[in-house]
């Protein structure tokens, strides 16, 4: 699958014959918790569509323990192969040792941004992302561009320049454009909502920064549904991104700083409500990044305990709202941050199944990722192309009405290939549809 990266190891280590520096390097004795049974392999979806070991967690977790020892350099094989890993972790949900295999790939890739000197395109390319997709203001900005592109098809055409393995992120991006129109994009929720009716607690809403830009009425949605249930809704647009993208990708220090700016704004909640997966994961692991930090520390791992994915936390609370019939095919798709790293699995699936006449649908390989994980996509194109097409057709099997999705990079990644499978099945957020039904509404 692809060449491997060019670049050269640049170690900070003291005695520069190590590939990780000092800086919490991936733990020694996580390491040493896998067997290597191979339990992983199944649900490992590069190990799925290549059958290469080291493009497995067990594989990854030798290349783990290559890098701590000495004499050995973090070469570009090894980045080649810790590059190809999308972060999904449904290696964890499988593994029956227990590995954290969500720790040691966390800790890996700050090292490979620390101590590899990436070639200048690749190095440009994630500088443009982070500049783009963290700040919504400037997605709005480009959203028009976007969508007149991909009137015009341009990404076909990228496809056919003699330079398109270098401008196949570019393409992507086109062809991942939702076609929501402008004028939704544009449009602010209320920074505060009431509670309707007897409140039960004030909720910080994170607006994210892709989802408030493609997927307005996502927000909007879960806005209405909360206060509906009698929170109290409290949503900033000063805080612009959470960092998920960043920590995902190995850019810690600047992932950091959207991390604390945010816990400031949302200091006063009692809970921090999140609609979209991996900002959810993230969240919630803020109190394990920042341990170290004595300023912060603590402070971390108090705001981590009071973040919910919002289906989490609706399921906490006796409905009061009323729900009323929709009648539709439902297939739920699980967000790989959302099933695996955050174990929140039966919630969603529950307050579904609580609308009537909704029929909840499952696809085959619910485990498998879609190929969208953060920016996975614009820089592993071809292996993301292949998941989308994969997960595609295991929805299209269940013959849906619609699709329910709870992870904005899920829903663009799916429905990409969905329109090119010429199944244009709609997408919704979960709470898109309980808005639906308590506030009847069509969809």
């Amino acid at each position: 699958m692809g060449r491997a990266a060019t670049g050269q190891p640049t170690t900070t280590h003291p005695s520069s014959r190590f590939a990780f520096d000092d800086k919490r390097p991936p733990a020694a004795e996580l390491i040493d918790d896998c067997v290597h049974c191979g339990f992983c392999l199944p649900t490992c979806p590069t190990y799925v569509l290549w059958g290469e070991e080291m493009d497995s967690p067990r594989g990854r977790i030798v290349l783990m323990k290559t890098g701590l020892e000495e004499a050995n350099e973090l070469s570009s094989e090894m980045v080649t192969h810790f590059d190809r890993c999308l972060g999904c972790m449904a290696c964890v949900t499988a593994c029956p040792s227990g590995v954290q295999y969500d720790k040691l790939i966390e800790a890996t890739r700050p090292q490979i941004e620390r101590n590899y000197r990436r070639p200048v395109f690749e190095r440009m390319l994630r500088k443009l992302l982070f500049a783009t997709f963290t700040h919504p203001g400037r997605l709005r900005m480009l959203l028009p561009l976007l969508l007149l592109a991909r009137a015009l098809r341009i990404e076909d055409m990228v496809r056919r320049l003699p330079a398109r393995a270098r401008l196949a992120s570019f393409g992507t991006m086109l062809a991942l454009a939702p076609k929501a129109p402008v004028g939704a994009a544009l449009k602010r929720l209320p920074e505060h909502m009431a509670a309707r009716g007897t409140k039960r607690a004030r909720v910080g809403l994170l607006q994210g920064c892709v989802q408030r830009v493609f997927f307005s009425d996502v927000n909007r949605a879960t806005a209405k549904v909360l206060a509906a249930e009698g929170f109290e809704v409290f949503a900033p647009a000063s805080v612009r991104c959470c960092g998920a993208l960043m920590f995902h990708t190995g850019y810690e220090v600047d992932a950091l700083v959207l991390a604390k700016k945010m816990m400031e704004a949302f200091k006063d909640c009692d809970y921090v409500a999140v609609n979209a997966a991996g900002c959810g994961s993230s969240m919630k692991d803020y109190g394990h990044i920042l341990a170290d930090d004595p300023e912060w520390a603590e402070r971390a791992e108090r705001f981590s305990l009071k973040v919910r994915d919002v289906t989490e936390l609706l399921s906490e609370f006796e409905p009061v709202a009323p729900r009323h019939a929709l009648n539709l095919k439902v297939a739920y798709h699980d967000a790989c941050h959302l099933a695996h790293a955050q174990k929140v699995r039966s919630e969603p699936r529950n307050l579904l199944s609580s609308i009537p006449g909704l029929e909840l649908v499952e696809p085959a390989e619910w485990e498998l990722c879609c190929g969208s994980a953060g920016i996975y996509n614009l820089l592993q194109t071809e292996a993301a192309e292949e998941l989308g097409v994969r997960k595609a057709k295991n929805l299209i099997a269940t013959t849906p009405d619609a699709i329910a999705a709870g992870n904005p990079g899920c829903t663009l990644q799916i429905a990409r290939y969905l329109e090119q499978a010429g199944r244009a099945v709609p997408i919704y957020h979960p709470t898109e549809l309980l808005h639906a039904s308590i506030f009847e509404r069509r969809l």
